[in-house]
């Protein structure tokens, strides 16, 4: 496959292995994709759309309108079955989280007002706010938090039950809910927040495809329209636990249209608010708008199966190793934004591991020397690289490979998710949007259940007992971040990813929209304000 290379983002975050191809279906894709309508025909829930268009804050309600555009708007709107890629910045909107991530990424309370552990680190009591309800009147309490886990666990589709291992089970009591560990981890608050437990009505779930079209939350906003997969209009929800700090009084998101109709939309006020490309930044800061970067612990990987043949081979994956040039991708898709990793972190978070960086040099001569160890001639090994939609980073691999002496055909699988979480692909492309607990990406990326591990079960040796230790190590400890990075040389022996390259999120809004915190990875609108005007 060839053509213009046109810059994309990282892909929709990290994902749990899920155990049917429904899950499988749903899962997040390399590249920036956009969502698919759930069904041909059109559902809308309750009231008619507000105006998605004109130059003012106000909408036809009246009051402030956030008019975003996004490139991740939610394929599903059940929580568990949407588990925590990208979209959870989207689902966010309604569904609140025990903890939620502050501008140093620490956890802070969010539904829970305070939490602690026992002396031996096995069980974590959360304590809930008092008079809170979900939008539909059930109660916030122990109870719901207790079904929400459950049902992340247990659900047929559930993308986060691999998320929740440590748990063993909840117990519910009035505003408490008791969080029995089967192990020792420190990293619960960190993991329980917006990404893994956007928790749901259970009156509401009890029907998980109703909660898909109509989501019930105790979040911010509540939904008043849902197209799927094109748009969702959303009120201001009075009954949040911090309504006093949300100054938005609607809210309309829509899917992203062609990227190079976003800067004329921010323009013109169709929007206000909206993810663009790298290659768009240029233009929007040309156009008047506000451009900036999201914090956010993005990172692109080339996947490889080493259960299948020629991966099998630790020289051809070496070869494949030393012909990856990393700062071609960032000069090509970034415009500046993006820096080279080989890790799943980027530079200066505290997981990244400096012992561990540049491990495997460009070097395409070392590449066919090893390929020549292998037993292969030049041009003899011939790969399919496999990818759900038109990729640029594919076509940057195709050249870097052939120089290496390696031949690869790119092939588009629209069905990509089925054979990738099944493990049945040799050779592809993932991007992640991290998580919140460092842990947790690790294992993601290369603990034996990890779904984006194409080589599960393999694991490289010493990873699970350097997680272990990072999950025993209180996140205050002063050996907290050797520890960490101890696990991250660890999993960095694993020889089923390459990491290519790191960017961060980037958004445009009008002037009229006010500065965001800058909590990492995350859209958090307390305090925002919207003004008359774009």
């Amino acid at each position: 496959m060839s053509g213009r290379l046109t810059p994309r983002r990282p892909a929709p975050g990290l994902r749990s292995t899920p155990r049917s191809s429904a899950a499988r279906g749903s899962s997040p894709r390399p590249g920036r994709l956009r969502a698919a309508a759930l069904g041909t025909a059109l559902v809308t829930v309750l009231i008619p759309a507000l105006s998605a268009c004109g130059g003012d804050a106000a909408s036809a309600n009246g009051g402030a309108t956030l008019k975003w555009t996004s490139s991740y708007f939610p394929s599903h709107w059940d929580p568990v079955v949407g588990g925590s890629g990208a979209q959870f910045r989207e689902l966010a909107l309604v569904y609140a989280s025990l903890t939620r991530t502050d501008e140093t990424g620490k956890a802070v309370p969010d539904l829970a007002k305070s939490w602690e552990y026992n002396d031996k680190g096995d069980r974590i009591t959360f304590h809930l706010r008092p008079g809170l309800t979900f939008s539909d009147g059930e109660p916030v309490d122990g109870a719901a938090v207790k079904a929400a886990i459950e049902r992340a666990k247990k659900q047929r589709n559930s993308a986060l039950f691999g998320d929740l291992t440590s748990i063993s089970s909840v117990e519910a009591d009035g505003l408490d809910a008791v969080v029995h560990l089967s192990q020792v981890d420190y990293q619960i608050p960190q993991l329980l927040g917006q990404r893994v437990l956007q928790i749901a009505s259970p009156k509401a779930a009890a029907s998980p495809e109703k909660l898909d079209r109509s989501p019930v939350g105790a979040g911010p906003f509540t939904v008043t329209q849902l197209v799927p997969g094109t748009k969702a209009v959303l009120k201001k929800n009075p009954d949040y636990w911090d309504a006093k700090n949300i100054h938005i009084d609607n809210v309309e998101l829509t899917s992203a249209p062609d990227a190079s109709t976003v800067v004329s939309g921010l323009q013109t006020g169709v929007y206000n608010f909206a993810d663009i490309d790298p290659s768009q930044a240029r233009a929007a800061k040309e156009a008047g708008l506000d451009v900036f970067v999201q914090p956010g612990f993005n990172a692109s990987n080339i996947s490889l199966n080493v259960n299948k043949a020629p991966f099998d081979n630790g020289k051809v994956v070496d070869a494949v190793r030393h012909a990856i040039n990393r700062q071609e991708f960032v000069d090509k898709l970034t415009f500046g934004y993006g820096e080279v990793t080989d890790q799943p972190f980027p530079k200066g978070y505290v997981a990244y591991d400096p012992r561990s960086e540049n491990a495997y040099a460009y070097d395409p001569a070392a590449s066919r020397r090893l390929l020549a160890e292998a037993g292969y001639r030049p041009g003899e090994l011939k790969l399919n690289l496999v990818i759900p939609s038109e990729d640029p980073q594919a076509e940057i691999v195709q050249s870097q490979l052939a120089k290496a002496g390696i031949t690869v055909d790119i092939k588009i699988d629209k069905n990509w998710a089925t054979p990738f979480f099944a493990k049945d692909l040799t050779f592809s492309l993932y991007s992640t949007t991290g998580r919140d607990s460092a842990a947790q990406t690790l294992t993601a990326h290369f603990g034996p259940d990890g779904p984006l591990n194409l080589s599960s079960p393999y694991e490289p040796p010493g990873f699970e007992a350097a997680v272990a230790e990072v999950r025993r190590t209180p996140l205050d400890s002063p050996q907290y971040a050797e520890v960490l990075r101890a696990a991250t040389r660890a999993g960095l022996e694993s020889r089923a990813l390459v990491f290519t390259y790191s960017q961060p999120n980037l958004i445009a809004k009008s002037t009229s929209v006010s500065e965001l915190p800058k909590n990492p990875a995350h859209i958090d609108w307390t305090g925002v304000t919207i003004s008359g005007g774009n």
